[in-house]
């Protein structure tokens, strides 16, 4: 039995080959394949160059960077501060308020006593001169107290007549004592000047204070308020009452200034010394 294979197509496709790789031509010395690849590969590109940058630029960089994130930081510091003002209970707001106020109030005591302390340097020459003034002063006082410096004021001249001679020494230590507590500050009698020691001793006709000799009539001359000496002097029973009960006068004269220029040594205690403590 004969099979009929059919008409014959043109159009069937051929069956696929297999890949086949290329034959490897023969090393016959030369490098014909290699040479061609290396001659027709292209160049591999280079790498551009990195720009150097410029220090300044660094630096500003560098400071601009601190500088926002010092402001980032101040920014959230002052958030959260706000943040708990705003969410503090009003005794913390008041309790914080009065912490600022004393913390404020010590600050402007510093300050004053500060400039204080400053003025005081700057015023020390001032301030010396004003004490050794006022050392002065004192020293001058004390000498018209004690009789060892002249001085002059407002005061009385007092003169005590004994025309019988019958004024006894407790009579002038009377006028003495009633003048110093009218307010007499220092007198002399005659020209004795009259301390806190003085003595009046001797008999009418001879008397005498610390020793030295007066003579009638008596001059008293007073520093202090005339008016009130002079109505010391004649209250009843006083001064001029006593005088006049033994024959005597009293004559009172009113000036400013009178003058008491007599001087009396400096007295020098015999026992007493300045407390050392």
């Amino acid at each position: 039995m004969t099979t009929d294979p059919g008409p014959e197509r043109d159009d069937v496709p051929a069956p696929e080959q297999p890949d086949t790789p290329p034959e490897t031509q023969p090393d016959d010395g030369g490098a014909t394949g290699v040479t061609e690849t290396a001659e027709t590969a292209e160049p591999a590109p280079t790498a551009p160059r990195r720009r150097r940058r410029d220090p300044l630029a660094a630096v500003l960089i560098g400071v601009l960077t601190l500088l926002l994130g010092f402001a980032f930081a101040v920014q959230v510091r002052s958030t959260d501060a706000d943040a708990q003002l705003a969410g503090a209970r009003e005794e913390d707001l008041v309790r914080i308020l009065d912490d600022l106020t004393a913390q404020e109030d010590r600050l402007r005591q510093e300050i004053a006593d500060q400039r204080a302390a400053l003025d005081s340097l700057g015023s020390s020459d001032s301030a010396s001169a004003a004490a050794l003034q006022e050392a002065q002063e004192r020293t001058t006082a004390l000498e018209i107290l004690n009789g060892t410096a002249a001085a002059q004021g407002p005061g009385i001249t007092m003169t005590i007549r004994d025309t019988e001679g019958r004024i006894t020494s407790s009579t002038l230590l009377n006028a003495i004592e009633e003048l110093r507590g009218a307010g007499a500050e220092t007198m002399q009698v005659d020209d004795v000047r009259v301390g806190v020691s003085s003595a009046v001793t001797g008999q009418p006709g001879d008397l005498r204070i610390d020793g030295q000799p007066l003579q009638a009539p008596y001059t008293f001359v007073v520093i202090g308020s005339p008016q009130d000496m002079a109505t010391a002097m004649s209250i009843p029973g006083g001064v001029v009452g006593t005088v006049g009960g033994k024959g005597g006068s009293v004559d009172i004269v009113q000036g400013d200034p009178v003058v008491v220029d007599a001087l009396r040594p400096l007295d020098q205690p015999q026992y007493a010394d300045p407390d050392g403590n």
